[in-house]
This record gives C-alpha cells, sequence and structure tokens, in this order.
C-alpha cells in the first residue's frame, strides 16, 4: 500500500493523492478543525481511498473515532518540539476499540521497538527515518516484520 505521507489542507489534496496513485492519505487531526477532518475523512472514503487518522493525545483520538476513522496512528513525536515520547503510544495502546487498525507512528527506531509497540497492542508501525539512515532497508523491514511478527 501506498500512503501519501504529507500535509492535507484541502480535499484538493485528498484528490490528487488519489490521482498520483496513493492507497491511503494521512489525516493529521491536529492540523485539520473537525469539519475539515470529517469532510476529508469522508471524501478519502468516497474516492476509494484509506484515511490515516494521526492523532497525538486522547482528545485527538475521540475526534478521529467520531468521524469514523478505522485506521488511526498514535504520533510518538512532538510536532512542536519534534522530541519523541516512545511511552506516548504504549499509554494510548488502550484506549483504541478493537474495530480500529491501531498504528504506531515516527521514532521506530529498531525491531525492539517495533517488538514492544505490538505487545503494547499496536497493528502496525509506520516507520521512516530509520529505513532511510539504516543502510539496508531490505533487512531493516525484514526484521521489523519478523520482530512484530514474533509479537502476534
Amino acid at each position: 500500500p501506498v500512503l501519501r505521507k504529507d500535509f492535507t489542507v484541502s480535499a484538493k489534496d485528498v484528490l490528487d493523492a488519489r490521482l498520483m496513485g496513493a492507497d491511503c492519505v494521512l489525516l493529521i487531526a491536529a492540523a485539520l478543525d473537525d469539519e475539515e477532518l470529517a469532510a476529508f475523512h469522508r471524501t478519502a472514503t468516497e474516492i476509494g481511498l484509506d484515511a490515516l487518522v494521526e492523532v497525538h493525545d486522547e482528545a485527538e483520538l475521540e475526534r478521529a473515532l467520531a468521524v469514523g476513522a478505522t485506521l488511526v496512528g498514535v504520533n510518538q513525536r512532538d510536532l512542536v518540539t519534534f522530541e519523541v515520547d516512545h511511552e506516548r503510544a504504549v499509554r494510548m495502546a488502550a484506549a483504541f476499540p478493537d474495530h480500529v487498525v491501531s498504528v504506531a507512528e515516527s521514532g521506530v527506531r529498531d525491531a525492539d521497538d517495533a517488538r514492544a509497540l505490538a505487545e503494547a497492542g499496536y497493528d502496525a508501525v509506520l516507520v521512516g527515518e530509520s529505513l532511510v539512515t539504516s543502510g539496508d532497508p531490505t533487512a531493516a523491514v525484514a526484521a521489523l516484520r519478523s520482530a512484530t511478527a514474533a509479537s502476534s
């Protein structure tokens, strides 16, 4: 699956994601008001895109659930300070309803991090920087998959 991991700030961005061949669009709850979040989520669904709604706290999780999100990611990175709080996702794991696919985002450095997040209850991890800087992305992905498979 291809995720358009960008700041979605208009309905046009959602449509562009589909035109560019994405399977999923990122909706950052902190960057959108309730009306925008609902409208962009609805548009994505109507045109056959999945919508990964990114949250940072329980209040944003409630907003995501209120618009019907079934794919929700907890970003462990603070958008203001850019510091990573590895405990944020662990603290929030229990707040996810069973029907929602939970994703831990940002700051997943290695297989140990992925394993800990899987053990906390996450269905998936979103990894970027550590793959880019790994030197061997194929091996890094294999290690992450192995770690999370062992935890399921």
